[in-house]
Order: structure tokens, then sequence, then C-alpha cells
């Protein structure tokens, strides 16, 4: 009788304890499900701005950074691949994936041909030439310890980058968003083996284009398209749910003063990103046009410059960071020319096959900010 009693006592126990520790875990599960599933394909550099954006997103409380795609663009994918790798490191986030992409451009002669195009067709308020600046380095484990004097903790996985957004939408249909913040390579990459793809991703966030605005780097282009506009051209045909640019039409007015510079800077606690801070901003990609390489905030505290992709990592956190837009049917100009690697928005009759996106003329500052230094409180 007693025994009974026990085993009674026992399974009551053992019931509260398992109602307790479901209990517990419910909002914890509740909470892990209400954040945002998100890709970031980037052609990374260190800080800004696609570190900065990758790390954003990372250390959000509302997004799920599933995993990091890495593409040709500013950098070649092994140089990109240190970078990313190197960040997540110093934030504590090896936890989070990084894919190695697309690491070529459509046309083969395209980075051969770069300056004499710009010779011919004219050239933008920059000269930057992002991977074609410079020689395709042996591998990934040479950039990081040329660029880092230091061993790698992780490695990149060996999926393909656009395997892996397949996969990874197929998985989570309709809950995935794609941050893209480089060439249209891997996109394109992953519509061309699955195309059903488009339609399950819950959206693509872009920093891209210059729609209603002068190009930078060539007269009617922004580099993230005419580096490969063809890719580019796939990616936004493609029958997404929801496509949002933040183009060059917004990136033009949101920029950072010597001021803000200073500030960030004065947040860097880590050696590790104090370093990083240092030679990125002694490299020529935050320049002007007559002093390309020269680190013009040490120089000049009137010098201001663009943040770039940070502003579509903003608006994937917290679409409410947009104040005005615009939606139209967009398109690329693919034809070699004078036009090559344009983005237009049609108010009037689209070409067929366009698709509809967002177009982003203006954001709330102050929250954006609020995102950047955020992160680099924790650097």
């Amino acid at each position: 009788m007693k025994m009974k009693k026990l085993t009674s006592l026992c399974g009551c126990l053992l019931l509260s304890m398992c109602m307790g520790v479901g209990a517990m875990t419910a909002p914890l599960s509740a909470e892990a499900a209400a954040r945002e599933k998100v890709i970031l394909d980037a052609d990374m550099v260190d800080l800004f701005d696609d570190g900065i954006a990758m790390m954003m997103l990372a250390e959000s409380p509302k997004m799920d950074l599933k995993g990091v795609t890495i593409v040709i663009g500013n950098t070649w994918v092994e140089t990109g691949t240190a970078s990313a790798i190197r960040q997540l490191e110093g934030i504590g986030r090896t936890d989070i994936p990084v894919y190695m992409g697309v690491n070529e451009t459509v046309r083969k002669d395209r980075f051969a041909n770069m300056k004499e195009e710009k010779r011919i067709y004219g050239r933008g308020h920059d000269s930057h030439l992002g991977a074609a600046g410079y020689p395709q380095p042996a591998s990934w484990q040479a950039e990081y310890r040329k660029n880092y004097n230091d061993e790698p903790v992780m490695n990149p996985q060996k999926e393909h980058a656009a395997d892996f957004i397949i996969d990874t939408i197929k998985k989570h249909p309709g809950e995935v968003t794609i941050v893209a913040i480089g060439s249209g390579a891997n996109l394109a990459a992953a519509l061309d083996k699955a195309p059903e793809i488009a339609p399950l991703a819950k959206r693509v966030v872009y920093m891209a284009g210059a729609f209603f605005c002068e190009g930078n780097v060539m007269p009617t282009s922004e580099f993230n398209v005419w580096i490969d506009p063809e890719t580019a051209k796939k990616a936004y045909r493609a029958p997404w749910k929801e496509q949002i640019f933040l183009p060059l039409d917004v990136c033009s007015k949101e920029l950072m003063s010597h001021d803000d510079f200073k500030d960030l800077e004065s947040r860097i606690k880590s050696d590790r990103f104090k370093a990083m801070w240092e030679n990125h901003y002694a490299t020529p990609l935050f320049r002007n046009d007559s002093h390309y390489a020269t680190p013009m905030f040490r120089k000049d505290p009137s010098f201001k410059n663009y943040i770039w992709d940070v502003l579509a990592a903003a608006v994937a956190i917290d679409p409410s960071v947009i104040l005005e837009s615009e939606t139209l049917p967009v398109d690329v100009d693919d034809q070699y020319g004078y036009g090559y690697g344009q983005t237009m928005g049609f108010r009037g009759a689209a070409p067929e096959g366009t698709q509809n996106a967002k177009i982003v003329y203006a954001v709330d500052r102050a929250k954006v900010w609020k995102m950047v230094e955020d992160v680099f409180n924790k650097l």
C-alpha cells in the first residue's frame, strides 16, 4: 500500500516536472519561431558595409541568420569568405555557416574590358573595380592569413551557396528572406537550377541599382548590377513574392559623416575589430574620386561616405524603416553599350517579363543608426 502511494506520488511529481519544463520552454520556442529566417548573400568586405550588415542580421533578436553566401563582386569569393569568417569569429557566431558561391561573371572577358568600357562609355564618380581590381587569390585560407596574420577557427561549408539557398527555401517555404547585397550571380545560379524557389521565398531585399538618379561606377549604373548585369536581370525578373530595392536613390542620401565615423570608432573595444577598422579605412574602398588611395576620414573633416548595404539589412530587420517608396516593374539593361547595367523602373508600360518591386527613396535614419550603434557596442 505504501509502495503504491509512493509510486503514485512519484508519478505526480514527474508529471508536474514535465509540465513545468514545458511551461518554461514554450516561450523560448515561440520566440525562436517568431524570428525571421534570413539568408545573407554578399560580396563580403570587412565592417562597412557588408560586414556591418551581416553583424546586424546576426545580432538582431528578430532575425535567424541561417547562413551567409559569398558571391563575386566587391571581392573575389576567396576574399569575401575569409572576411565573413573573421568577423563571425569576432562576434562569437561561429554557429552561422558560410557558403562559397559563384566566382565569375557571365561575360568571360568582363574584368579584362572594364577599364576600356569606362573609357568608351563614360564613367561615374567612383572608379571602383571590385574583384576586377586585384588578382584572384589562391585560396580563402591564404587570404585569411595574409589579411589577418592569424589562423581561422571555422571553415566554410562544402555545399555550394546556390544549393544552400535552394535547400533552405524549400525547407522553409514562405518563411525565408534573402538579403542580397552583392552581384546577382548566386541567385541566378539557384534559379537556373531550381526556378520553383522564387514564389517559395518570403521576399528579397536588395542593395542594388540606380533607378532615378545617376550611377556610381558608370553614368547610369550602380556597381552591384554593373559587375554582372545578366545575372541581375535574371534575379529581378524571377517571380518572387516581394522584392525591395535599396538603390543609390536612397543610399546617396544616407551618408556617414566625420562625426559618425569618430563616434563609431570610439565604441570599438576588441583588438580584432580595432585592427580591422584601421586597415579597412586605410584601403582604397573609402575614398573620393580625386584621392583614390587616401583615408579621407582621417584627413578631411568634411568628408562623407555611403553606408550602402547597411540599409538593406535594416529594412529586413524592421520594414518600418522605410519612409518613402514606390512599387514599379523593374528591369536591367544587359545589352553591352552605354546603358549596360542600368536599372529601370517603369511608370508606364513595362517590358514583358518584368516583375514588380518596391523602390525605396527614404528611410528613418535614427532607426537605422541605432541598429548600427548596437553592433558597434559589441565589437
